[in-house]
């Protein structure tokens, strides 16, 4: 393993990577669950589905290791897949037979992009500042995305509000619904306490607990399942299941009937948005477990750009939507993990839900959702690093934190902090600062949000 991964010369060890792979992948272990019901609204066979997006999930991961031997594990990316479902195959009426040869095609173009050190001269291009906001930022993201999960924070007339009990108890959700965010709550709270007292291995172990106390709550009848509503079991039905076959989407690409205009947007929408929020994601997480160097570079990020790019073509072929690094890496991350053992164990993990897919399926999100939250308290911390006192360097670093969490997506706060960062600089004078990748970065998302 020593030799592998040169854990010494990364401060870890066995145990903690192991444990931080487990971390990982118990909270993105969801995707599993939620890609196969997406892509099946495109018509796609659900069972399928799932055995390509573990397999995909697996590869990936490995080659992450392989590469780069960083703790960054991949699956398909939430909003590409929706993207791909909803729109692709849904308002354009392609089928999803095209979808997947749209993003077989964009993950060649990707490892072009890799091998020639485009994507890595676009990741040293940012300025230093906006990549603390990008950790920040996705801090802010993944824990609104743990307080949704949870139905902490709902739908309301205000847009979004808190979790009503006296509701849930007037309108009898309480032991279905209402339960889960007390268990919720009650796991942030357990898992913070964990992390303070520095217990090893302590946001797998919160998960553990909620999920645990979870299942008490349904043996003593405070919890009731209700699948109807979204709420299942919490006791998996049985252990060992077959892995569903992936011969109806195995190698089922095809380009018939595909507009040259349509495939332009469709490839555009696709590289956007899955090259940013990869990009996004490999700077928070690295930045939050100190991997920069001085110049606020990744080594070894083409290795790590490479094996999201194969993952994505591999997948399409296999019969799943693009292949993204997931910021709740950031969970095994914060865990201690710091080698590609973490993706390696994270995506043996994928591998063993094939044949364990009902109990991973089982766990929760009201169990993830408090490791996703406290883990978003300790990326924000990286806040502390930006000079506000610097203000053509601040306000492009706040653009960038806010428009995560409020519009949901990496990418977007990217391309408004380097265009606001471009302009600020601009009109302030500070133009030896903006590099000229940075005005062509710029001119693009400018761009896109006038033809995408």
């Amino acid at each position: 393993m020593e030799k592998l991964f040169k854990l010494k010369e990364n401060h870890t060890d066995v145990r903690t990577e192991v444990i931080a792979g487990i971390t990982t992948f118990m909270t993105m272990a969801y995707i599993l669950a939620v890609n196969p019901n997406i892509l099946g609204a495109s018509g796609m066979d659900t069972g399928a589905v799932f055995t390509a997006t573990a397999l995909a999930s697996a590869l990936a991961s490995f080659l992450m290791a392989a590469f780069a031997n960083l703790p960054f594990v991949l699956s398909a990316g939430m909003g590409l897949n929706a993207y791909f479902a909803y729109t692709v195959c849904g308002s354009m009426g392609y089928s999803w037979n095209v979808a997947l040869a749209a993003v077989f095609v964009e993950g060649l173009i990707f490892i072009l992009l890799s091998l020639t050190n485009v994507r890595e001269a676009i990741f040293n291009a940012i300025p230093q500042t906006l990549k603390i906001a990008v950790s920040v930022g996705i801090g802010l993201f993944i824990t609104f995305i743990g307080l949704q999960n949870a139905h902490i924070v709902v739908d309301s007339s205000t847009l979004i509000g808190m979790f009503s009990f006296k509701s849930s108890v007037s309108t009898g959700t309480f032991n279905s619904e209402g339960i889960t965010v007390l268990l919720a709550l009650l796991g942030i709270l357990i898992t913070a306490i964990l992390v303070i007292k520095g217990i090893k291995g302590n946001i797998l172990l919160g998960i553990l607990i909620t999920w645990g106390l979870g299942i008490i709550c349904q043996i003593a009848g405070l919890y009731v399942p209700n699948p109807d509503a979204g709420f299942y079991s919490l006791i998996p039905e049985k252990i060992i299941s077959t892995p569903a076959s992936m011969a109806p989407t195995f190698m089922k690409l095809s380009f018939d009937g595909l507009k040259i205009v349509d495939f332009i947007v469709i490839m555009m929408a696709f590289l956007f948005v899955d090259m940013f929020d990869t990009l996004g994601t490999l700077i928070g997480c690295a930045s939050k477990a100190d991997m920069l160097d001085e110049n606020g570079k990744l080594p070894k990020i083409r290795g790590a750009l490479l094996s999201d790019a194969i993952g994505t073509s591999v997948g399409a072929v296999f019969g799943t939507s693009t292949i993204t690094t997931f910021v709740e890496s950031s969970s095994g991350i914060a865990e201690g993990g710091r080698t590609g053992l973490t993706a390696v164990v994270s995506g043996l993990m994928f591998l063993l839900s094939l044949f364990l897919s009902p109990i991973f399926l089982t766990i929760p999100s009201f169990a993830t959702a408090p490791a996703l939250i406290i883990v978003g308290f300790l990326m924000i911390q990286q806040v502390t690093k930006i000079d506000f006192n610097n203000l053509p360097e601040a306000i492009p670093a706040f653009i960038t934190i806010f428009a995560m969490p409020f519009m949901y997506s990496i990418s977007e706060g990217i391309a408004l902090g380097v265009i606001s960062y471009v302009v600020i600089n601009l009109i302030a004078g500070n133009r030896k600062k903006i590099t000229p990748l940075m005005y062509v970065l710029a001119i693009l998302f400018v761009v896109k949000y006038i033809v995408l």
